[in-house]
């Protein structure tokens, strides 16, 4: 059996703005758990920066909270969602396997085996830790339900909106749009097989448009995109920023919907026979396809976290998913 080891480090948002590395203990696994060794990790950058400069309002505080997260908003907290690794300690059947799992950034943790999904052998693990983003996103379009042949706007080509339009190609027929400011977002969108347009160029009319921007901007422009009776899909996170919209004119006459999406519950439209678990699993399945690898826009190593947060909240380090490296080697099985 493995014994507590107290070597192993996690991070932490200490205060608003200022994250580091501690140490914690990790026991052995007991009856129906499993111990983890990281693999990877990803940052959400939406969401963790937000935890981050501690922009979560109070009365989310309770609803906010991640699996296995220590501590409180604003801090000290350990907060985080998107990690693979490796079990090394638990059931027979998955000693040695890859799994996901939604905890914070720490180089090794025990978990009830249930909170564990097993990857899919030809899924890296670079790759796997988009599985919370591609959950987000499979939830999502069983909120929007799009139709085959819709024609459909992605606005906001971040890494929840270009999962969201990479789904969206699968429809037959689906004519698939992704809207955002960042003309550089062309090369991934054609890279997903999708349509690219500034939001002053994207063609209207849209019977479904699924807004990811978290800007005021970015939803005007998704309701200014709607054919009548059309459908904005609401996934942005907006923390304690206020959002400005115009809601009278158009929006009545045309007789348009602007509705929420939120992962925290499985979408009430296959609600009765779909589980949290079957929903993650089915999003580790998905990505079994490399096209999704054009979302992985940068990697740093574990001990650099404080600072990789602190640039990506300041919005000094651009990109898609920054993964967050361990010691581990991916290749070798890991000692405690």
């Amino acid at each position: 059996m493995t014994p507590m080891t107290s070597g192993e480090r996690a991070f932490w948002v200490r205060e608003p703005g200022h994250g580091e590395i501690r140490t914690v203990s990790v026991p052995p696994a007991g009856p129906g758990e499993v111990r983890v060794r990281t693999l990877r990790s990803a940052v959400s950058r939406g969401t963790e920066s937000l935890v981050f400069r501690g922009g979560v309002p109070p009365d989310q505080h309770d609803v906010m909270r991640a699996p296995f997260q220590d501590g409180d908003f604003p801090g000290p907290v350990k907060y985080g969602y998107l990690s693979v690794g490796r079990v090394e300690e638990g059931p027979p059947e998955l000693l040695g396997r890859t799994v996901f799992c939604l905890h914070p950034h720490q180089t090794a943790y025990v978990v009830p085996v249930e909170a564990v999904t097993v990857v899919p052998d030809d899924v890296p693990p670079a790759r796997a830790v988009l599985a919370g983003m591609v959950e987000t996103a499979v939830n999502a379009l069983w909120d929007a339900a799009p139709l085959v042949g819709d024609r459909v706007a992605v606005v906001g080509a971040g890494l929840l909106g270009c999962c969201v339009a990479r789904l969206l190609r699968g429809i037959p027929g689906v004519e698939v749009t992704l809207v955002d400011v960042d003309a550089g977002r062309r090369t991934v969108a054609d890279a997903l097989g999708v349509g690219f347009a500034g939001p002053g160029e994207a063609a209207g009319e849209r019977d479904l448009v699924l807004h990811a921007s978290a800007t005021s901007a970015g939803l005007r422009t998704a309701i200014d995109l709607l054919a009548p009776e059309g459908t904005v899909v609401e996934l942005s996170w907006y923390g304690d920023t206020p959002v400005d919209v115009a809601l009278g004119g158009a929006f009545h006459s045309r007789r348009l919907t602007l509705r929420a999406s939120q992962v925290g519950t499985v979408s009430p439209a296959v609600r009765g026979r779909r589980t949290t678990s079957e929903r993650l699993a089915l999003a580790l399945e998905l990505l079994r396809d490399p096209a999704f690898d054009v979302l992985l826009t940068g990697s740093s190593p574990f001990a650099e976290l404080p600072d990789v947060l602190a640039r990506i909240a300041a919005g000094d380090l651009p990109g898609l998913c920054h993964g967050i490296t361990y010691d581990c080697p991916e290749e070798e099985p890991c000692s405690a």
